[in-house]
């Protein structure tokens, strides 16, 4: 009895112990960004990102941290989009290409554009710092 009760345990111990090793996003890398900071100066600029994975999609495009969020309402299943706003505008060219233009700042602050990218219940950000004039 005591050996029945010893496993039981065990066995209990070890379902739970796993059971909660793994917490929601933490799901392994999926998307697999090829840079995630850009720094541009003042000026107009842009970038391309490219990925590893092919079934990811924009889920939200922030601006300086002030809560204003743009959610573009796409999912995996599109390979191209285009989210266009007052100082960007980011495309998904295809499946692994991800295209991040910014206009110039004539603000006397950095400009912080974050684009946040989902897989599953996977999330990682590209963010841009653009400098002030």
């Amino acid at each position: 009895m005591k050996k029945i009760v010893n496993l039981s345990l065990s066995i209990i111990f070890s379902i739970i112990f796993f059971s909660c090793s793994q917490q929601d996003g933490g799901w392994d890398d999926n998307i697999k960004l090829s840079r995630k900071t850009v720094e541009f100066s003042a000026a107009a600029d842009s970038v391309l990102v490219t990925t590893g994975g092919i079934s990811w999609w924009v889920n939200n495009v922030s601006v300086d941290s002030n809560g204003c969020k743009y959610y573009p309402g796409v999912t995996a299943e599109v390979d191209t989009f285009t989210i266009q706003h007052d100082c960007f505008i980011v495309k998904r060219r295809n499946k692994n290409t991800l295209f991040i233009k910014v206009d110039k700042n004539t603000q006397s602050i950095n400009r912080t554009i974050t684009v946040c990218l989902e897989a599953g219940d996977y999330f990682d950000y590209v963010t841009v710092t653009q400098k002030p004039i």
